[in-house]
Order: C-alpha cells, then sequence, then structure tokens
C-alpha cells in the first residue's frame, strides 16, 4: 500500500485496492467538516500552491476548499501567462521555488506529464489535477467513490458492475485514470460507447482486457447504455487539432430524459465528470434530466472535496490529528440540513 506521507499523487497506477480503500475510509471521516456539522484547525498555518495553468472552475476550488475545510491557506495561480513560465522559466525551477513557499501543491497543466515533471524539484507534496490528455488522479478517485455509493442504493458493489463510457473516451483524461483504477476490482464489464475516431485508447484498453474484465466497443447510444453507470464525458474541444474538428463529435452523444427512458434502465446511475457543455448544439447531459434522482454529477461535486481532503491529510501525515483540532462551526449553513 502507498506510504502517503511525503509522497507525490501523480497517477493511479500508484494505487492498489487497499489504497484505494484507505483513502476511501479516511474521505468517510471528512464528511462532518464539509458539511460544516464540525470544523478542524488541524492544518492551520500549512499553505497550499494552487497552480492551474488550464482552465479550471471546479477542480481548481475543490483543492482550494478541500485544504480550506483542514484550516490551511491556499495561494494560487491561474493560467500560463500570469506565471514565470511565461517567461521561459523550467518546470523544475518553478517546483524548486514553490517548495519554499508552500507545503503542498495542487497542480494542472495542460501537457502530459508536466505534473510529474514539475514534482521532481518539488520537496512538498504534489496533486496532479490534471495532466492534458493523460490522467487526472483525483477526479478518478472521486468518480470511484460515488460508483461505489451509487451501487450501494441499489444493493450493489463495483465488483461485477457493468460501466458504460459514452463520448470522447480518446482525450477525456478522467475515464483513463477511471479505467485503469477499475481493473483492481473483479468481474466489471465496460462497453465503450464513442466513434472510432474518439475511441479509447488502445494501451487503456490493453489494461483493462489484461485484469481479465469484458470490454465491448461500440459506436451509438442506442441499445448500449442499460449499464449501471453510464459515465459521459465532454468533447475535449481543446484537445482537437482544429476547432471544425471538434465540431463534427458535439452533440453526437446526447442524453436526455427521452433517451433514457428509451435505453437506460430506472436504476442506471447518470455521471459527468463536468463541466457539461450545456450549449443548445451540445447539451450532453439535457437539464430535462436534472430532476432525475439517478443523475448524481453534483453528488461527484461534494464527493470529490472529501477526497482531496483525505489525500492533504494523508499525504501531510495528519490523518490521524483532525478529530484531535475540532471546533464549533458558529455560523449558519444549510449544509448541515443536507
Amino acid at each position: 500500500m502507498l506510504r502517503f506521507q511525503g509522497e507525490h499523487i501523480l497517477s493511479v497506477n500508484q494505487l492498489d485496492r487497499d489504497s484505494i480503500e484507505h483513502i476511501f475510509a479516511v474521505a468517510k471521516r471528512m464528511e462532518p467538516y464539509a458539511k460544516k456539522q464540525k470544523r478542524t484547525k488541524v492544518l492551520e498555518g500549512a499553505i497550499l500552491a494552487n497552480l492551474f495553468f488550464e482552465p479550471s472552475t471546479r477542480t481548481r476550488v475543490s483543492f482550494g476548499t478541500a485544504f480550506n475545510l483542514l484550516g490551511g491557506l491556499v495561494r494560487e495561480t491561474t493560467g500560463m501567462q500570469s506565471s514565470a513560465l511565461a517567461k521561459g522559466e523550467s518546470l523544475y525551477d518553478t517546483a524548486r521555488v514553490i517548495s519554499a513557499y508552500a507545503d503542498a501543491v495542487a497542480m494542472r497543466h495542460p501537457d502530459a506529464g508536466s505534473v510529474a515533471e514539475f514534482a521532481t524539484g518539488c520537496s512538498v507534496p504534489v496533486l496532479n489535477g490534471g495532466d492534458g490528455p493523460n490522467e487526472h488522479p483525483t477526479q478518478a478517485l472521486l468518480d470511484l467513490l460515488t460508483i461505489d455509493r451509487e451501487l450501494a442504493r441499489f444493493g450493489q458493489k463495483v465488483d461485477g458492475m457493468h460501466i458504460a463510457l459514452v463520448g470522447d473516451l480518446k482525450y477525456g483524461r478522467t475515464v483513463h485514470s477511471l479505467s485503469k483504477l477499475l481493473c483492481h476490482y473483479k468481474d466489471v464489464r465496460f462497453t465503450m460507447v464513442a466513434p472510432d475516431g474518439l475511441q479509447m485508447p488502445q494501451s487503456i484498453l490493453d489494461t483493462v482486457t489484461n485484469a481479465g474484465h469484458q470490454i465491448e466497443l461500440v459506436d451509438k447510444m442506442e441499445g448500449n447504455l442499460a449499464a449501471d453507470i453510464v459515465y459521459q464525458t465532454r468533447i475535449q474541444e481543446e484537445r482537437f487539432p482544429s476547432q471544425e474538428e471538434a465540431n463534427k463529435y458535439r452533440g453526437g452523444f446526447r442524453i436526455s430524459q427521452a433517451i433514457y427512458n428509451a435505453h437506460c434502465k430506472p436504476s442506471s446511475v447518470l455521471m459527468h465528470p463536468l463541466p457539461r457543455d450545456s450549449r443548445s448544439d451540445a447539451n450532453e447531459l439535457d437539464n430535462d434530466l436534472n430532476s432525475n434522482d439517478n443523475l448524481a454529477i453534483f453528488r461527484q461535486v461534494q464527493n470529490g472535496v472529501l477526497i482531496r481532503m483525505a489525500l492533504f491529510a494523508l499525504t501531510l501525515g495528519v490523518d490521524n490529528l483532525v478529530e484531535k483540532h475540532e471546533a464549533t462551526v458558529p455560523w449558519f449553513s444549510r449544509k448541515r440540513e443536507d
């Protein structure tokens, strides 16, 4: 099992099933703080450098919120042009500098392998918030936690489940990392729903197959969505050679309530890494699904904060001290009513 304290979290390849279950157990202990039932000051005085060199709202704010909920402080850099990287500074040099300021780093960068390169120069734990089309380990962990919790509502487990991955499987880093994590489970059935040009990379397919799981590759949603989990992905326009090429696929894998009723099971859980493209010519998960109890996208967001809190607590070695630094919450919060 991963040692965690002082470690970088760069890839799901670092994790085995014991590590995953340990993270989930710590994440569960974070719920009272995320729900503002209690607060903890265990990271009081600690500083997170939140370095996001690619556009992000949810992941960036989620990392910052997670660190704040543990009592820490957050310093942010957003966009390549606002950093010294625009002046030609190397990732290694940037890492050495940031290490002098911060106690932990959360980083997103548009180039595959960039966060790992940064980590070679960083003396504090680095958490990968997404490196181009490559990986997004914390998203995969929050997705897996969501899958585990959603299936439990129907008396099911991750072992033996059927998941349909839908949309841009070529450039969607979230499905790459999630597929790798699912290899630690048993008898998972995968349906990869994507056009030929956006199908899952062969290296991921080989990893899943070698783990003993069943895969079906299809190019249409009709007849292929009756799964326990339907995981829809956004067309990653920013990673295509041209906007024209990306436009070919826009709106081709739209799921509405009518499509759900026709092709999903009544218990099929709908997931999406967000943001969902709500423009009228795309609308990957239609707004008419918002009242569907099996739309889990906003529960994914909540689980993301728990996972990132757990990883900060583990990598900074305070996971067994969180409750010892509790304090009351004096302000009103509807989160306590959820």
